[in-house]
């Protein structure tokens, strides 16, 4: 379903999933901050299965094309995934995070998902990686030959990573995820269930980290409102 701009899958896609290889997500903070970061427009463009990671997403379906869709978290993909990591005893790894968080995500990954062999690589922290930087994580992920590739870098360095990288990796799925990766470890809790229902995700995470997520929800959802009721002005 095309809308703003983007081809968005409101569905799971089945593994084994053919030509599918990079997964992405978009919520109204990341279409905002793609309107004036062209690398990163064309990462989201070009992933071959982007999902609806946000209530502002849903709530644009509705305007613009009249139907209703999921909301697909980044956790809930992450666990879709997983689960069938475990059903067909696939290779996972993960690319991201500090070393502690990685440690805590192996645990659990064992703990829970016994058939799953997975392993993991914490890159340098810093705004932009070098060629050596960038050609270690290949590498590392390469040696381990995983089925599946999660990738927690924060976005948009995430996903323009992945589509300057994407060919010389050896995986079958590509998934940028984010923030999941500390919901997962443990490191930071995720909204309970009540409110992830209620489409409310974003404000308990607004809650527990205004600094750094206020410019999200009262710079980038105005802007991608008025987008929005601006797209069906035009499409009546």
């Amino acid at each position: 379903m095309n809308l703003l701009g983007y081809n968005i899958n409101p569905i799971y896609p089945e593994y084994p999933f053919e030509e599918i290889k990079v997964i992405n997500t978009i919520n109204p903070h990341s279409y905002c901050e793609a309107k004036k970061d062209t690398e990163f427009q064309n990462a989201l463009r070009k992933a071959d299965w982007l999902i609806p990671d946000g209530s502002g997403i849903v709530l644009a379906a509705r305007v613009i094309r009249g139907v209703s869709i999921p909301k697909i978290a980044g956790s809930d993909m992450h666990t879709r995934l997983l689960k069938i990591a475990n059903e067909q005893s696939l290779r996972v790894f993960y690319l991201g995070s500090s070393d502690n968080t990685l440690l805590k995500i192996e645990e659990r990954i064992h703990r829970e998902y016994p058939n799953i062999q997975c392993a993991s690589y914490s890159p340098p922290f810093k705004p932009a990686f070098s060629k050596d930087d960038s050609e270690r994580m290949v590498a590392a992920i390469n040696q381990f030959k995983p089925d599946i590739l999660f990738v927690g870098m924060t976005a948009p360095k995430q996903e323009k990573w992945v589509q300057t990288h994407k060919d010389k990796i050896n995986a079958n799925v590509i998934c940028s995820v984010g923030a999941v990766f500390d919901f997962y470890a443990g490191t930071q809790n995720r909204a309970p269930e009540w409110m992830l229902q209620l489409g409310l995700e974003w404000l308990h995470r607004l809650v527990l980290n205004p600094k750094r997520l206020w410019k999200r929800n009262f710079i980038s959802t105005p802007i991608f409102l008025k987008d929005v009721f601006r797209e069906k002005l035009l499409n009546k």
